[in-house]
């Protein structure tokens, strides 16, 4: 899925997929120590949502909030909307239901890049001026937004899947939100470098709710 510059509301999978994508890198990714770091990075969940960051250039989130509503969040240096004269007002027309507070942190402190909201079954942000080049989504967003994308890095050696259609199998289950503990096993290896960690794997799993009726 082509994301446009700068993104699009109908550049966005369904909510619920993007979720089971993002979610399953984190599962997959998920170790003790990482629970326990100050300063997290990488991919993973908690309870309040996913989360993304590279330690680098992106970060970003990605929560429900009820009622089929969802919040995507976050920033990658390509966005110009802080940069922007007049600055791009990333709130306008934004409902309630958005965690107001902590979006209005993150722009006291310059750090975010876009804002999307999802409801009433589909994706909106704020105009945007049509001298806006970039607002960032794409270079954050199109590692889940393209299926194959997400097929190669749950397949690299960094992740675990055994091969291609374990790869595609694990997506799959999560997707349709079958992804029980035993299959997550199955369908896994040790990554490079170290050997899987079975309890966090599974905490987050949980925390995902990639397997729900």
């Amino acid at each position: 899925m082509t994301i446009n510059r700068p993104g699009l509301p109908g550049d966005l999978p369904s909510p619920e997929v993007l979720w089971a994508r993002w979610a399953l890198i984190a599962v997959l990714e998920a170790t003790t120590a990482d629970e326990e770091a100050y300063h997290r990075t990488g991919t993973w969940v908690d309870d309040t949502g996913l989360r993304l960051d590279d330690a680098g250039c992106t970060w970003w989130g990605f929560a429900p909030r009820g009622a089929g509503r969802y919040v995507l969040y976050g920033e990658d240096e390509s966005s110009g909307c802080k940069w922007h004269q007049p600055p791009v007002d990333m709130l306008a027309g934004a409902p309630a239901w958005l965690p107001h507070d902590e979006l209005g942190d993150y722009l006291s402190g310059h750090e975010l890049g876009c804002v999307y909201w999802y409801e009433n079954g589909a994706w909106a942000r704020a105009p945007y001026p049509g001298t806006l080049h970039d607002d960032g989504l794409d270079c954050g967003m199109s590692r889940f937004t393209d299926r194959d994308d997400v097929l190669r890095t749950i397949a690299d050696e960094d992740h675990g899947a055994t091969s291609a259609r374990e790869a595609e199998a694990l997506l799959a289950h999560a997707e349709g939100h079958r992804l029980t503990p035993e299959l997550l096993m199955s369908l896994t290896g040790d990554p490079a470098g170290r050997q899987r960690d079975r309890p966090a794997m599974i905490r987050a799993l949980e925390l995902a709710r990639l397997n729900r009726p």
